[in-house]
Formats: C-alpha cells, structure tokens, sequence
C-alpha cells in the first residue's frame, strides 16, 4: 500500500514524500514550519490528484487547464517532470525526473490511484 512519509527536513522544517507499494518515491512536498501543515500538504494532494486535470508542456500548443492541475514538462536535462498544483495554482508535490514521458505519466497515475486512501506515516 501506498504511504506518505513524513521527516524532519535538514533546515528544520518538514518534508512529506509520497512512496507506491514498491517503495519507490512518486512525489514529494515542499518544506512545512510544522508537522500541522505538512499534514494539511497531504491533505490538499488527496483532495486535489484525484480531480485535477492533466497539463502536457511537452507539446507544442498544449491547452491550458484550470486549477487543479498536473503539469508535465520538460527539464534542463530532457527528463519529463510533473508538478501538481491545488486549486489557488501553489504547488503542492513535484516528481523526479523521468527519462521516458511514459513513466512519468505512470507516476502521475499512481499518483490518482493511491494518495487519496495513502496512510501518513512519520520518521
């Protein structure tokens, strides 16, 4: 089953990281004052993956989509990324670059699949 992993970041704050079933990390947040609102950065992506609507900015003339939203894109490096944004358009969990755009797709599946029945579990 897939779980969100909650720490203690290096500059005090904290830090969530969703992990699938294989232990592998889909997602991760951004850096929290508090446990609280870490919590509620976990909350907001399973309210939000479910609905939100799939942005491709790795095509030419891609339609924008309201918030919220999964946006796909291109990297420095040419690896696909994804970021998903709440409804007010703060973004809310980043993935890791991937090679193939399919993965990555994958990983936003994932993503939809899992994080809105994910336990939150903290180190």
């Amino acid at each position: 089953m897939a779980k969100f992993v909650v720490k203690q970041s290096k500059n005090g704050g904290y830090i969530f990281s969703l992990k699938a079933n294989n232990g592998q990390v889909v997602a991760t947040g951004q850096v929290y004052k508090s446990i609280a609102a870490c919590k509620n950065g976990i909350k907001s992506i399973q309210t939000n993956a479910p609905i939100a609507a799939l942005e491709d900015q790795t095509v030419e003339g891609f339609a924008k989509e309201k918030n919220p939203k999964f946006e796909v894109y291109e990297d420095k490096k040419g690896e696909t990324r994804f970021r998903l944004k709440a409804k007010n358009g703060q973004i809310i969990a980043t993935g890791e670059g991937y090679k193939a755009k399919k993965s990555c797709l994958n990983g936003i599946e994932s993503i939809r699949k899992n994080a809105p029945d994910a336990e939150i579990t903290e180190e």
